[in-house]
């Protein structure tokens, strides 16, 4: 007899498997690039595992303590693209929530203001790449930031990205 409960830790376990298996080349998949970034929210240190401090912004950096645990990732995302936003050649990541991000993100938005974000992305390299200060609610699930990154590495950081939540978004099939 078959126990519900050890075959859905053997799913469990193959599905683990599955999403370490790549960890000798985290910045591909099935030989595209691949970013992954994550949303972790501003707190005050308080001397447990749950928070870091960490280092934003290469020329003048800033020290801020952010939770380990990210609020949102490339989970619940469903698109992103390069915005340019001014005439300067500034550029910017615009990221679009799926539902339950777009949910996610306006309890954060309404719930943390005055904090910042502080945004992460692994890709070749491992980079804190903005820490916008969340002003105002944000309801429809749209988040523009500029990162700290060159044209190119904002365009590999997206590229890389876009194929993540692709891969994400593909129905999962035993």
């Amino acid at each position: 007899m078959k126990s519900p409960v050890l075959r859905f830790n053997i799913i469990l376990a193959l599905f683990a498997f599955v999403l370490t298996g790549c960890q000798s080349s985290p910045d591909k998949i099935k030989g595209k690039e691949a970013t992954f970034m994550q949303f972790h929210l501003e707190t005050n240190p308080d001397g447990t595992s749950h928070n870091q401090t960490i280092s934003i912004y290469r020329a003048n950096p800033i020290l801020m303590t952010v939770e380990v645990d990210a609020a949102l990732d490339e989970g619940f995302m469903q698109s992103a693209e390069i915005v340019d936003v001014d005439d300067h050649g500034g550029l910017a990541i615009k990221v679009v929530f799926n539902e339950a991000g777009t949910r996610r993100l306006d309890y954060l938005t309404t719930s943390y203001k005055g904090r910042h974000l502080g945004i992460t992305a692994r890709w070749t390299e491992t980079r804190w790449l903005a820490a916008p200060l969340i002003s105002k609610r944000i309801a429809n699930g749209v988040f523009i930031f500029t990162p700290d990154a060159s044209r190119e590495e904002t365009e590999r950081i997206v590229n890389g990205l876009r194929n993540v939540i692709k891969e994400v978004q593909k129905p999962y099939v035993f």
